[in-house]
């Protein structure tokens, strides 16, 4: 097996967080890589909490997991002896940690157990979310943790430049993008329907319609979305999804023209972007926004606070807009031009379409490939290049930083490391 050659297939673990039956943008993410790196011959394996037994032809290792107690929708899994068995049995070429929190501890020690590279993945913006459940005062021991822990890997991948700088800020070293992908096929402006606008409206189809899908939690703001209706009469508001926070939701919303339509799956949420005549995302901790990419692969225009990974995703008056996330009013002036102009709004809907071709999960994933595929092929040449600066008067710390390797690499090649005859 050369690095040289790019085709050779490669045997990767990944250890995940969050899996199906749950859906979420990282479970959207890892089951479009799953699909493409099995079609392009990669022997996998997923570990994730326990669901589902595999993912079209790929195994899923299930660790029994648990609520998670401050979000009783996730349910999360601790690392047991069954993770170190299964990845010693797989034997990878490298370790995938997705989003890793409990779980993905074990891709860490296993990573230096087998002598296997580590690459790590960030998805959700944990250390803000503290702030939405009373606990704040813990963000900088979370971004603490952090760079512990994603500084052992070879590589951390972001979803997004601005979260590429965010981590980057915070002390976290190697890091990379990872290309963004959408289904443009099953997201699509043809996915319209009269029926979905109609339920979507609650039976108002003449009315403008403004859309959010996605999880009905405390920490993507939703609230915001009552200024809109305040400030725009003759619009109304589709929640689409579920979470812990949709009770009080509901009461936050009595008395306005927003409808809770609950969980949509498959061609029922292309269709309800596809119908609607906005989506909003009130969010201001989106590590990329994937619901986003979806609704502009759909000719919906979007509009979201410029913060996070939005602004990667969103073309300010092109795709969509952007708005002050420190102006409650913010996103009022745009969705009145969006939603009362309807040349503007088929204009931006063509555009946004337009924008989101570019964007599949093939060239995604042939991205990750070529990640992959990276820190491999510096794997294969490590210990050379150690044994080369290995004298005693260079420390372990100025060869990791010469060769850009974590100290935890630097272990996994203990064997190449032995001192001079002599010394």
């Amino acid at each position: 097996m050369s690095s040289e050659d790019s085709d050779w297939p490669m045997r990767i673990a990944l250890v995940t967080e969050t899996f199906l039956p749950k859906i979420d943008g990282i479970v959207t993410r890892l089951c479009h890589t799953l699909r493409h790196l099995h079609a392009a011959g990669h022997t996998l394996l997923v570990i994730a909490p326990q669901g589902v037994e595999e993912f079209e032809g790929t195994p899923v290792c299930g660790i029994p997991g648990f609520r998670f107690p401050l979000y009783p929708d996730l349910k999360t899994a601790i690392p047991t002896p069954a993770v170190g068995r299964a990845l010693r049995n797989f034997r990878p070429d490298l370790i995938h940690a997705v989003n890793p929190a409990l779980l993905g501890i074990s891709a860490f020690f296993s990573s230096v157990s087998n002598r296997v590279p580590l690459v790590v993945s960030y998805h959700t913006c944990l250390p803000q979310y503290l702030h939405y459940y009373g606990l704040g005062r813990l963000e900088e021991l979370m971004w603490w943790g952090m760079r512990r822990g994603y500084n052992r890997a070879d590589l951390t991948l972001a979803t997004s430049q601005a979260m590429q700088s965010e981590l980057e800020d915070h002390g976290i070293r190697r890091v990379q993008v990872w290309r963004r992908g959408v289904d443009t096929v099953m997201f699509h402006p043809s996915r319209a329907t009269p029926q979905m606008r109609a339920r979507l409206t609650d039976g108002h189809p003449e009315d403008k319609l403004l859309l959010y899908l996605g999880r009905l939690s405390v920490e993507k703001e939703i609230e915001q979305c009552r200024h809109v209706l305040a400030a725009l009469p003759g619009v109304r508001l589709a929640l689409v999804g579920d979470g812990p926070h949709r009770r009080k939701l509901e009461e936050y919303f009595a008395g306005t023209p927003t409808y809770f339509a609950g969980f949509l799956q498959g061609l029922d949420v292309a269709a309800a972007f596809a119908s609607a005549d906005a989506f909003i995302l009130p969010s201001r901790t989106e590590t990329l926004g994937l619901v986003l990419l979806e609704a502009m692969a759909a000719g919906c225009p979007v509009v979201t606070p410029r913060a996070g990974g939005t602004s990667d995703i969103v073309q300010d008056g092109v795709t969509g807009y952007l708005y002050d996330p420190a102006d409650p009013q913010g996103a009022v002036d745009p969705l009145r031009r969006l939603l009362f102009d309807s040349a503007h709004r088929g204009t931006l809907s063509r555009q946004a379409r337009d924008d989101a071709e570019q964007w599949g999960w093939a060239a995604a994933t042939r991205n990750l490939e070529q990640h992959y595929r990276s820190v491999i092929g510096l794997e294969q040449h490590l210990p050379a290049q150690i044994a080369q600066r290995r004298t005693p008067d260079v420390s372990v710390d100025v060869i990791c930083d010469d060769l850009q390797i974590s100290k935890a690499t630097f272990r996994r090649h203990a064997h190449a490391l032995q001192r001079p005859p002599g010394n």
